[in-house]
């Protein structure tokens, strides 16, 4: 899966902008401007996600608020070296005769405005389906018609799927990606019991809180990993196994991708465009192969140790960028916030 690395990691890394213009090089005073192709570099709320915002973005655009700013914090060392145990431990990810993936066309970053199926065939050639007979498999296949993607309307769950929520958390719990992480959380004195760590699971990926104007209309997992559709645009649906289902039964049309990471083995990373059942997402980064609780773990991390900001992993040797944001509009026990959203930020 190395298609089209050099073309993505120069954009990735800044190398491919040409300084045609006399532009602005900091964020100062520009923090969360709308895109300008005449800019030299970024400090709009996507330019992570495409690499190319300005050196002091970080520094002066990004939510310092959080778990991860006193003297107890979790170094990026350790985050690097926590991430590399949870791949480590993944042991229900998808072997490489499990999935077989037609990736085709891959584009470059500018030209994935233009909503142009480039891609006659699926993404997915085949897929070993009884991966999904797996516990955790099954446990999260199980939510993902739980939710009304379309933001605006009210989310409202059944004593059936409540049940679902907590099936799925007491099944990855069972794994050793997450007693991985519980375990590294736990030595960092943020939980005190297994038990204080999964409420607060259930808390920070089903609470719901608003995105438009009805009240609980949205949740951490309903955007990241179910999908959802929010003025005409597809956000979130950062998961493969829902993108293969969609997929599968006609709803998902693959049209290309940007990037195509360096991972010979499963999980691996695809940065792709498609349209949604009628609505297009330009641009959306996925792990490919991976087990859910694999992905779970590193998102939880991540909003942990860096939320509203950039976490550096470390997976298989080649390093990886996940991008949380919370949910300023809400919080919960303690003054904690939601987890909005997370998603593959780079590799590089």
């Amino acid at each position: 899966m190395r298609a089209c690395i050099s073309l993505v990691l120069a954009v990735l890394c800044g190398l491919a902008w040409a300084d045609l213009y006399s532009a602005p090089t900091s964020c100062q005073g520009r923090c969360y401007e709308a895109f300008d192709k005449h800019h030299q570099c970024h400090c709009n709320a996507r330019c992570q996600e495409f690499g190319n915002c300005c050196k002091d973005f970080e520094s002066l655009c990004s939510d310092h608020e959080g778990f991860s700013h006193s003297s107890d914090a979790i170094t990026k060392e350790e985050i690097q070296s926590i991430s590399e145990k949870i791949y480590r431990a993944d042991t229900n990810k998808a072997q490489k005769e499990d999935i077989v993936l037609n990736s085709q066309n891959c584009i470059s970053p500018s030209e994935t405005r233009n909503q142009v199926d480039r891609c006659p065939k699926p993404l997915f050639t085949y897929v070993n389906e009884k991966l999904f007979s797996k516990p955790t498999y099954a446990a999260f296949i199980n939510l993902l018609n739980n939710y009304q993607r379309a933001t605006g309307h009210g989310e409202h769950f059944s004593a059936q799927e409540l049940a679902e929520q907590d099936a799925f958390l007491r099944e990855i719990m069972k794994t050793a990606v997450m007693k991985e992480l519980y375990s590294f959380l736990h030595h960092q004195n943020r939980y005190g019991s297994e038990q204080e760590f999964v409420d607060d699971l259930k808390n920070m990926w089903f609470g719901l809180y608003s995105r438009g104007n009805e009240e609980g209309d949205s949740s951490g997992f309903e955007h990241v990993f179910s999908g959802e559709v929010k003025k005409g645009k597809v956000t979130g649906f950062h998961n493969w196994i829902r993108f293969y289902l969609e997929e599968k039964e006609g709803l998902v049309d693959y049209y290309s991708h940007i990037y195509d990471g360096p991972w010979d083995s499963y999980p691996d990373v695809l940065a792709m465009q498609f349209n949604w059942d009628g609505y297009y997402k330009e641009v959306g980064s996925a792990f490919i192969g991976s087990s859910p609780e694999f992905e779970f773990a590193l998102y939880s991390l991540c909003f942990i140790a860096r939320p509203g900001k950039v976490c550096q992993l470390s997976l298989g040797g080649y390093p990886l960028a996940v991008r949380t944001y919370t949910w300023d509009k809400s919080t919960y026990g303690n003054g904690k916030k939601y987890i909005a959203t997370a998603y593959i930020v780079s590799s590089t």
